[in-house]
């Protein structure tokens, strides 16, 4: 099914709490790039990939849902892209399937993912092993131009493009276009409580929508250097949400004063955070929101997968 504009395909893993380094990380550039008007835009909760980690019935319905008012809360506008569930439309894993059979152990065995967990003495599994095969799949069928991955997640792109080519090619059918990377510039490392990278396996996170009281608790635990005048963790994360040149006065004005800089962090990160924190509450509120969102994403992503998938079947001499 041809789009007038080049189609945008993006999946998010429901597999944990998210934090202000997710949005200021990652979150808030894609949803700049999916309001640009530049692309026909399909985003999918990728929960069949999350099974690789999240094997709980009640946490990955939970983790979903939390997921899709996370996008809302944070600006996703629903009307300007196709938002639906990856187990809502049965094409992605049949696909994923067909290119398993025309895919080599030796050629998945140079997945970063699987190398990884190989090294590290993992007990892997065949969802694990299959990984790419199924995000090629995932891209594939909405004729993908672009998908917006970090640098660490290009080889997956690569290798969805090698998988379009020898189907095409084994098959003697033009039926895929080759997707292009799509890396996403000003993507910042944002620090945690203790300075390292924020992460939730480090225990050092803020959530994304805390309470004030909770926020509160959770900058004054930030760990600060007492050996300077400015507290270096406070400031990583205060540069967020303040200019730099704001930023130089009030630091310059309360030098070694550490309380008062946190203090006015709390206020400037919770009046950043509070709108978002508003709209996630109303759709906590109104859970049929979320269900009509879905239901709508699941019926348009289901009519033009299976487009494709007629063009798949017939090419494969299942149809």
């Amino acid at each position: 099914m041809a789009h007038s504009k080049p189609v945008l395909v993006s999946a998010v893993k429901p597999t944990g709490d998210l934090h202000i380094g997710n949005y200021f990380g990652a979150m808030r550039q894609q949803v700049d790039l999916f309001r640009s008007g530049k692309y026909k835009c399909f985003i999918f909760v990728a929960d069949y990939h999350a099974l690789n980690s999240v094997q709980d019935a009640e946490e990955m319905r939970k983790r979903t849902r939390e997921l899709v008012m996370a996008y809302l809360a944070i600006g996703l506008d629903p009307k300007e892209v196709v938002f639906f569930k990856q187990s809502d439309v049965p094409a992605h894993t049949e696909l994923g399937w067909i290119f398993d059979t025309i895919t080599t152990m030796p050629y998945l065995m140079r997945a970063h993912a699987f190398k990884d967990a190989e090294a590290k003495n993992k007990e892997i599994t065949v969802g694990t092993f299959n990984y790419p095969m199924l995000m090629a799949a995932d891209i594939l069928l909405y004729d993908a131009a672009v998908v917006p991955v970090g640098q660490d997640q290009k080889q997956h792109i690569e290798i969805a493009r090698d998988t379009a080519e020898k189907f095409n090619r084994v098959f003697r059918a033009d039926v895929f276009t080759l997707p292009e990377p799509y890396i996403m510039p000003d993507v910042a490392v944002v620090p945690g409580t203790d300075g390292q990278k924020m992460s939730k396996s480090y225990g050092n996170v803020i959530p994304l929508f805390a309470s004030h009281d909770e926020l509160a608790k959770c900058v004054m635990s930030i760990v600060t250097d007492s050996s300077g005048e400015r507290p270096e963790n406070v400031y990583r994360i205060h540069r967020l949400v303040r200019s730099e040149a704001e930023l130089t006065t009030i630091y310059g004005s309360n030098a070694g004063n550490y309380k008062t800089l946190k203090e006015m962090l709390i206020v400037d990160l919770d009046r950043y955070l509070a709108p978002m924190r508003a709209k996630y509450e109303e759709l906590q509120s109104n859970p049929s929101i979320v269900d009509e969102i879905l239901a709508k994403g699941k019926a348009e992503a289901r009519a033009i997968s299976e487009a494709k998938m007629e063009k798949v079947r017939k090419a494969i001499g299942v149809a």
